[in-house]
C-alpha cells in the first residue's frame, strides 16, 4: 500500500508542510516547548534524544519527527520500575516469589518473614526514568516499526495521527524493562491479513490476537508475589505472569500491528481485594471499554501522554499524595463502564495544615485504599464519577498516610449518600454469620466460594469511628456468632482471630448483613 495515497496519511500529512518547508530553506525552528523541557529534564542524555530528533529532521517524512517530538515531550515519568521487600524500617527483605513452585509456597514463606521482621510490604527500590537512559536508537527503530505497520496493515487506514500517537506509537505498557518487541510481534502475526474474514475489521484483528496472546502468556497467581513488572522477553521465554503483564503483553502484540488498544485498570476493587488491570480493543477513534467482573469504584485508562487534568498537574509541587494517584499518565473512563455520581461531602475532621486536596478510599486488603481525589473548599469536597453501591471514607493525606477526613458513607445504588455514624445510644443484638461473601476473580475466572462463619473460631467484631473500634471477642458455636449491644448504624468489620484480615466489612440493614 503506497502511504501517500492513503487518505488517512495525507491528511495526518498536511500539518507537517510548513515544517518540511522550514526544513527544506534551512530556516530551523527551535523545539516545541513541551520537547524542550523533556531534554532538559534528560540531563547527560539530552545529547541521545536529540540524535533521534536530527534523524528525523534529515529525512523527507516529517511525521516521524512530529512522532520522536511527542514521545519526548511525554517520556517524564515512564520508567523502570524495581519492587523490593522492605520491613516498617525500609530495610529489604530477601525474597523473590519465582524462586518457588507455587502462590502458596510462596505465601508461606513471606509469612515466616513478617513473623520474624514484622509487617512487610513491597515498595519501590529503583526508578530508572526513560528520560535518562533511552537511547536514540531504540527510538528510532520503535518510531520506523510503528509507522511500517500503521501505514500498511488495511484495519489502520483511518486511524488519525493523533491517535496514533497515543495508542500504537508507545514503546512500554506500564513500568516494565523495555526491550525491541515490534519485529517478533509482527512477524509472530505476519499472516493476520490473510486469515481474517474481513481485514479492514479492527476488532477482528484484535480479538484474534488477543485470543494468541491468551495462549502465549497464561495467568499463573504466583505473579502477584512478584510486583516487578516483566519485561518481553520474560514473558516470552517463562509464558506465565499476573494480569498486568498480560494486559502489557497484549499491547505489545496489538500496538506491533497497528491495532488500537489499551490498558484499563481499577487499583483497588471495592468489594474484594486485590486490584485488576485488562487490555480493550479500541475503534478507529480509540474508544471502547470491557466488561467488568467485579465491583469498582473507579476505571482508569493508562496513557502515554500528559494528562492536563492528573492530580500532579494541578497540585502544588510541595503538596504530597498517595503514590499512584500522583501519576500525570492516566485518564478516568468510569462513566465509560458505570453508572456514576458526583459525590460531595463534608470534612467534619480538622484540616491539616498545607492540604488542599482530598481523597476518597475503598476498603480493600484490610484497610483503606485511596482511589480518586478532590478539591478541598472550604469543608467541603467533591469526588467526580464515582461508582454506586460501594462503602467509601473520605481522607486526607500527612506524612505518607491517610487519616479520616469524616465518616464512612455508602453511595447507594440510587447515587445517594447515607452517612455511617454509629450510636452509642442506640444498642442492637447482631447476629453474624459470614466473613467473606462468594466474589468472582477476574484473574483465573473461577468464583472464590462465600466464607461462614467457622464453628470454635474466635471471631473479633469492630466498628468504625475514625479507626477500627474492637467491640469483643467471640468464640463461634454450630449457630451463628451473636455479638449484643453494639452501636447501631455502623460500619463493622469481623475478622477470624491469626487471619490475614481479608474478611469484608459490613452493614446491618433491618437484621440482614449487608456485605460490602
Amino acid at each position: 500500500m503506497s502511504s501517500f495515497l492513503n487518505p488517512r496519511f495525507v491528511r495526518a500529512t498536511a500539518g507537517a508542510v510548513l515544517g518540511a518547508c522550514l526544513l527544506t530553506t534551512g530556516c530551523v525552528s527551535p523545539w516545541p516547548a513541551d520537547v524542550e523541557r523533556g531534554l532538559d529534564k534528560a540531563g547527560d542524555n539530552r545529547a541521545e534524544l536529540k540524535r533521534a530528533l536530527r534523524h528525523y529532521r534529515r529525512l523527507d517524512d516529517p511525521l516521524k519527527l512530529q512522532a520522536a517530538e511527542f514521545l519526548i515531550a511525554n517520556m517524564e515519568g515512564h520508567g523502570y520500575s524495581l519492587a523490593a521487600l522492605y520491613d516498617a524500617d525500609r530495610n529489604e527483605i530477601e525474597f523473590d516469589a519465582l524462586d518457588y513452585e507455587s502462590f502458596n509456597e510462596a505465601l508461606a514463606v513471606l509469612d515466616a518473614l513478617e513473623e520474624e521482621h514484622g509487617t512487610l510490604d513491597f515498595k519501590r527500590k529503583r526508578f530508572d526514568n526513560d528520560l535518562d537512559v533511552i537511547t536514540a536508537d531504540y527510538l528510532i527503530e520503535n518510531i520506523d516499526l510503528a509507522f511500517e505497520a500503521w501505514r500498511e496493515k488495511p484495519w489502520a487506514a483511518d486511524v488519525s495521527f493523533d491517535v496514533f500517537c497515543e495508542y500504537i506509537l508507545p514503546y512500554r505498557g506500564s513500568n516494565e524493562p523495555i526491550g525491541s518487541w515490534r519485529g517478533a510481534c509482527l512477524d509472530r502475526h505476519a499472516d493476520l491479513v490473510g486469515e481474517m474474514d474481513d481485514p479492514t475489521d479492527m476488532r477482528e484483528a484484535g480479538r484474534r490476537i488477543g485470543a494468541d496472546v491468551h495462549r502465549w502468556v497464561g495467568f499463573h497467581d504466583l505473579y502477584y508475589l512478584h510486583p516487578t513488572d516483566q519485561s518481553f522477553e520474560e514473558m516470552d521465554e517463562r509464558g506465565k505472569g499476573r494480569c498486568e503483564d498480560i494486559s502489557n503483553m497484549m499491547g505489545y502484540a496489538a500496538r506491533a500491528n497497528a491495532v488500537l488498544t489499551a490498558t484499563d485498570y481499577t487499583p483497588y476493587w471495592a468489594n474484594r481485594d486485590n486490584n485488576h488491570a485488562w487490555e480493550v480493543v479500541l475503534d478507529a477513534n480509540g474508544e471502547g471499554k470491557a466488561g467488568l467482573s467485579n465491583r469498582a469504584a473507579k476505571v482508569y485508562r493508562k496513557m502515554f501522554s500528559i494528562q492536563p487534568g492528573s492530580l500532579a498537574m494541578i497540585k502544588s509541587s510541595d503538596e504530597e499524595a498517595p503514590r499512584w494517584l500522583a501519576g500525570k499518565n492516566y485518564k478516568d473512563v468510569t462513566a465509560d463502564y458505570l453508572d456514576t455520581t458526583d459525590v460531595t461531602v463534608r470534612l467534619e475532621n480538622e484540616l491539616p495544615e498545607g492540604v488542599h486536596f482530598a481523597y476518597i478510599c475503598v476498603f480493600n486488603d484490610g484497610d483503606w485504599r485511596a482511589i480518586h481525589w478532590g478539591r478541598i473548599d472550604g469543608d467541603h469536597v467533591t469526588f467526580t464519577k464515582m461508582g454506586r453501591g460501594i462503602a467509601y471514607l473520605p481522607a486526607y493525606y500527612v506524612d505518607e498516610e491517610l487519616q479520616p477526613a469524616g465518616p464512612a458513607f455508602i453511595l447507594t445504588d440510587e447515587g445517594e449518600v447515607r452517612s455511617l455514624v454509629s450510636s452509642d445510644d442506640s444498642l442492637i443484638a447482631i447476629e453474624i454469620s459470614v466473613t467473606t461473601p462468594a466474589t468472582p476473580d477476574a484473574d483465573t475466572r473461577v468464583v472464590r466460594p462465600i466464607i461462614k462463619v467457622k464453628a470454635g473460631e474466635v471471631y473479633e467484631l469492630s466498628v468504625w469511628k475514625d479507626d477500627w473500634v474492637s467491640l469483643g471477642k467471640k468464640t463461634a458455636g454450630d449457630e451463628p456468632v451473636v455479638f449484643e449491644d453494639v452501636p447501631a448504624g455502623g460500619l463493622y468489620w469481623m475478622v477470624a482471630e491469626g487471619s490475614r484480615r481479608k474478611e469484608r466489612i459490613f452493614t446491618i440493614e433491618v437484621g440482614r448483613q449487608i456485605m460490602w
